[in-house]
């Protein structure tokens, strides 16, 4: 008899032809606290909210955080203050950056704070590189050169790690990139951003200029860093994400439940499931779901009911086809079985579980299930009734109509 193993229940197509195992250092970037609450219906959270999600986000293993923009005034100050503070108070691992425009002014808070709080705060200095930016700008080259220039030198002589971070870099032609890249890394830029910032890129854009970009680097003799940043405009973030890691970036941002500008930024949530459900990585994912309801919550940004992992519907049927496989698995006490047979992302892995409801598709299974699990007793006719009353309907029964219909037919 075969010995059911999860190697021959599940063939992994996506195995076949991967173009490359990831840096074996690779790291995750959040922005949520900076580039997610630039969205036009995100609320800025409070700062209780703040902490809770940065301590989240150090028992998910996240590496690396933005905690926010302090060159845009006195609040983004006080609350950069406060998260650095927690860092150094807690004795955190995450490390922390701050987002800065390529000027001096930009730049000289987060060296207060960091000289302030005793930690070093790495700078993400951007700057808008695309042609189509310099001609609304009427920037030229030289006035690129200057500005980040002058930026990152001034970060780097304040003994700050610094990233050059150039805003829509998909977008930007070759002969801009090398001098700024250049220039970048010769005024003391250890890592270099590559930003979709308008959710342009397709996964062979993503190749052509991380490809492109390593063979610079390569170059100098310079240990230097890669970034991707990817926005999702085109539907497309997640998926950029996971070639730009497999491409050779060594270190990938997002934000929780992809918020930000416009339609947002990549999802890091979901970033960090694929990398999990690939192998790639071995974080505890176990605080997911609440550091995204948490986001959520203070972001007053609902969650979509067919998000994935974190929505409402991501793990409940009322399909009598699926559900009837999903409770043939749970009869055989296979949790493993039942959690994979109409699902490709495990419930229980992260902190959930498999849902059998009612409605106008299932069939009796669900139903007698369902009675099964709220521990009512099936009398001569009820499932059957169930199941009529639920076909007459045009959506899925809640828990408290199915008691309504069972209080009414036992009379």
């Amino acid at each position: 008899m075969t010995e059911f193993t999860e190697a021959n229940l599940i063939y992994n197509w996506n195995l076949k032809g991967r173009r490359a195992a990831l840096a074996p250092d690779i790291t995750f970037y959040d922005e949520t606290l900076r580039d997610g609450i630039q969205g036009p219906s995100i609320s800025d959270p409070p700062i209780e909210a703040k902490l809770r999600i940065l301590e989240l986000e150090e028992k998910l293993g996240i590496h690396c955080m933005n905690l926010g923009l302090p060159g845009a005034g006195p609040r983004a100050v006080a609350d950069v203050s406060a998260l650095a503070h927690h860092i150094v108070e807690n004795k955190m691992s995450i490390r922390p950056s701050c987002a800065a425009r390529t000027h001096v002014n930009d730049i000289r808070p987060i060296v207060e704070i960091s000289q302030k709080e005793g930690i070093a705060i790495e700078v993400m200095a951007f700057l808008g590189t695309s042609p189509i930016r310099q001609y609304t700008e009427n920037w030229d080259l030289e006035r690129l050169l200057k500005l980040s220039g002058e930026a990152i030198e001034f970060a780097a002589k304040e003994d700050l790690p610094v990233t050059f971070v150039t805003e829509d870099t998909v977008r930007s032609r070759p002969e801009t990139l090398q001098p700024l890249f250049l220039n970048a890394i010769e005024k003391g830029a250890r890592r270099l951003c590559l930003c979709d910032t308008v959710g342009h890129a397709t996964p062979d854009g993503v190749r052509n200029l991380i490809w492109w970009t390593r063979n610079l680097i390569e170059g100098t003799g310079i240990d230097v860093g890669i970034d991707w940043h990817g926005h999702n405009d085109r539907g497309l973030g997640v998926a950029n994400s996971i070639f730009a890691a497999e491409f050779g970036a060594d270190r990938i941002h997002g934000t929780a439940l992809g918020i930000g500008e416009r339609v947002g930024n990549a999802a890091l949530d979901q970033i960090l499931i694929n990398f999990k459900l690939m192998g790639e990585i071995d974080n505890d994912l176990t605080s997911l779901v609440e550091w995204c309801e948490t986001v959520s919550q203070a972001c007053d940004w609902p969650i979509p009911k067919s998000y994935p992992v974190m929505g409402e519907d991501a793990f409940r049927t009322a399909t009598g086809v699926h559900a009837a496989a999903v409770i043939k698995a749970q009869k055989k006490g296979d949790h493993w079985l039942a959690d994979r047979i109409y699902s490709g992302v495990p419930a229980g892995q992260f902190g959930k579980a498999q849902t059998v409801e009612i409605g106008h598709m299932s069939g009796l299974s669900n139903v007698l299930y369902w009675l099964d699990v709220n521990g009512v007793n099936t009398t001569d006719g009820l499932a059957e009734h169930i199941l009529a009353t639920a076909k007459a309907r045009n959506s899925v029964l809640t828990d408290s109509e199915v008691h309504e219909i069972i209080t009414a037919f036992n009379g």
